[in-house]
Order: C-alpha cells, then sequence, then structure tokens
C-alpha cells in the first residue's frame, strides 16, 4: 500500500517531535520551508528558528523569499552573514568546496542556536541527496546537525506532494543550489562572475523559464552554459528571443553564449569529476574528520 502524503507528512512530525528547540537553516527552498512548517506544527512556532545566510553565492530574490515565507507563518528568522568567499580555500573552488562552506555555516547556525537555547540545529536533505556527491553532508554530520526529512525516509517527490497537499508555495519550485555550484571545479570564484551568474539567471527567470541555470566556464572569455528543461529548449531557440540573450549576456561580460542540449539537471558540474577525484576526496575528508 502506497502511503498517502499525509501519512507521509505524519512520520516526519514524529521525527522533529523527538528533538526540543531548534534552529533550521532556511533557504526558502523546496526542502527547508517543508521543514520549519513541519516543525512549527510538531513543536510550536516559539521554538522553531529558522536562519537564512546571507552571501554572495545567495541571490537577493531568494533571500527576499525566506523573508516573506517567515513573517506570513509568524515565524522567528533571523539571518546571518556567511560569506563563503571569506572561507579559506573556498575561491579556489576545490572539490570539497561544499564541505568547507557547510562547516562554516553549521558552526555558525550552531552557535547562534546555543545563545538563543536552541537545543537542535537541523537541515534539509532529503532521501534522494545520497546518490550524488555531496561533501557537504560530511560537514553536517561533523557538527551534529540532524535531517529530519531524510530520517522520515522523504524523498524531493515526497516533499514536493506533501507540500502541495500543505499548500506551500515551494511545492514546485525549482531545486536551488548556491550561485558558487556554477563554477567548474578548479577555477577561481569572484564575487563579479557570482554577479554576471545570477543576473543572467534573473534574465531567464523573468522571460518566463522556470527551470533555470546558467554555468560558468573559462578565465578571461567566459563562457555561459544555459541549462533550461528540455521542454523549454526549443523556445530559446527561437531568433528574436535568442539574440535577445545572447546581447544581454554579452553585456554582462559573457563572451560567448551556448545552450547544453542536455537540459537542466542538478549537479551537472559533478560529471566532470572521476572516480579518483571523488576518492581523494573522500578520503581526505575522513581523515579531516577524525582529527
Amino acid at each position: 500500500m502506497i502511503d498517502t502524503f499525509r501519512e507521509k507528512y505524519e512520520r516526519l512530525l514524529d521525527v522533529l517531535r523527538g528533538y526540543g528547540r531548534v534552529a533550521a537553516a532556511f533557504s526558502g527552498g523546496v526542502d527547508s520551508t517543508l521543514l520549519v512548517y513541519a516543525a512549527a506544527e510538531a513543536l510550536g512556532k516559539e521554538n522553531v528558528l529558522a536562519v537564512t545566510a546571507r552571501s554572495a553565492s545567495f541571490p537577493q530574490r531568494e533571500l527576499a523569499a525566506a523573508a516573506d515565507f517567515c513573517a506570513g507563518q509568524g515565524l522567528e528568522h533571523e539571518i546571518i552573514d556567511s560569506e563563503e568567499l571569506d572561507i579559506d580555500g573556498f575561491s579556489s573552488n576545490p572539490p570539497n568546496r561544499c564541505y568547507l562552506c557547510k562547516y562554516e555555516l553549521f558552526t555558525k547556525i550552531g552557535a547562534l542556536a546555543r545563545t538563543r537555547g536552541f537545543d537542535t540545529v537541523a537541515e534539509g536533505s532529503n532521501a534522494d541527496d545520497t546518490g550524488d556527491y555531496r561533501p557537504g553532508m560530511q560537514a553536517v554530520r561533523e557538527l551534529g546537525a540532524v535531517s529530519p526529512l531524510r530520517e522520515a525516509g522523504l524523498t524531493k517527490d515526497d516533499i514536493r506532494a506533501i507540500s502541495k497537499g500543505l499548500g506551500l508555495p515551494t511545492w514546485d519550485k525549482q531545486s536551488f543550489a548556491c550561485l558558487s555550484s556554477r563554477f567548474v571545479y578548479g577555477e577561481d570564484i569572484t564575487l563579479e562572475k557570482l554577479s554576471m551568474v545570477d543576473r543572467a539567471e534573473q534574465l531567464l527567470l523573468d522571460k518566463g523559464f522556470r527551470y533555470v541555470r546558467v554555468r560558468i566556464h573559462g578565465g578571461a572569455s567566459c563562457l555561459a552554459r544555459i541549462e533550461v528543461s528540455p521542454e523549454e529548449i526549443g523556445r530559446l531557440t527561437e531568433d528574436a528571443l535568442r539574440d535577445e540573450v545572447c546581447a544581454a549576456f554579452r553585456g554582462m561580460g559573457f563572451s560567448y553564449v551556448t545552450l547544453d542540449l542536455q537540459g537542466y539537471r542538478t549537479g551537472s558540474m559533478n560529471e566532470t569529476l572521476t572516480d579518483e577525484t571523488l576518492m581523494n576526496e573522500t578520503q581526505t575528508l575522513q581523515k579531516e574528520g577524525a582529527e
């Protein structure tokens, strides 16, 4: 028998009831929105603190959406500064970039939680977040943060179905990853290029594209590799819109504008990592975690 969305949601509520007061990392995305909403129902709004990190790799539109949701739900919301570019080694974009980011972020959230009297730090990864290269999860485990959606066995499809059933506005929102994920591993991440990617993606969103990534390749001669959903590829190749997008991207600083015929997919930059690289990075993280 297939569980209904309500039965799956009750599993999540049961997991959350096992915690005391919860400080939850909140990006305003599909997963973390359900997490804070469910935590408020399971524990009471007074026992939940939504924490959003402000940085150059987090678009202003996402920060505003996160703040609006919390205000509408009557949830306590704290915005902290967590600038990844200030982290030693981050801007050189190593394969373990997400580990560096998450370690710094959850260290700050943990300190805030202790100061404010919250017992548990929670984050929004789900049961699907085990099949891709995710070094950030190593940092989450090391710092003792919990993952209620994963504990409840909820997949991304489950989370969308539950969110739709609950009437949450994020149920069909595209998955979000920080803008640093648009860079090729080993190529420097800069404030200027983060801004280019942010503006380029915003342009495509404003044109009505729902699922968007603009990957950035190259040094001085920047190449934009656009990913949109396969159903939307044809629209982007129409002469007038194609010319408008190319002109706008070049005005932002891109020398070349390309379209990825595979279409939108999360984690496409990880396709460049070899098994040997993944093994070496995993061993390095395990060693660092043991020290």
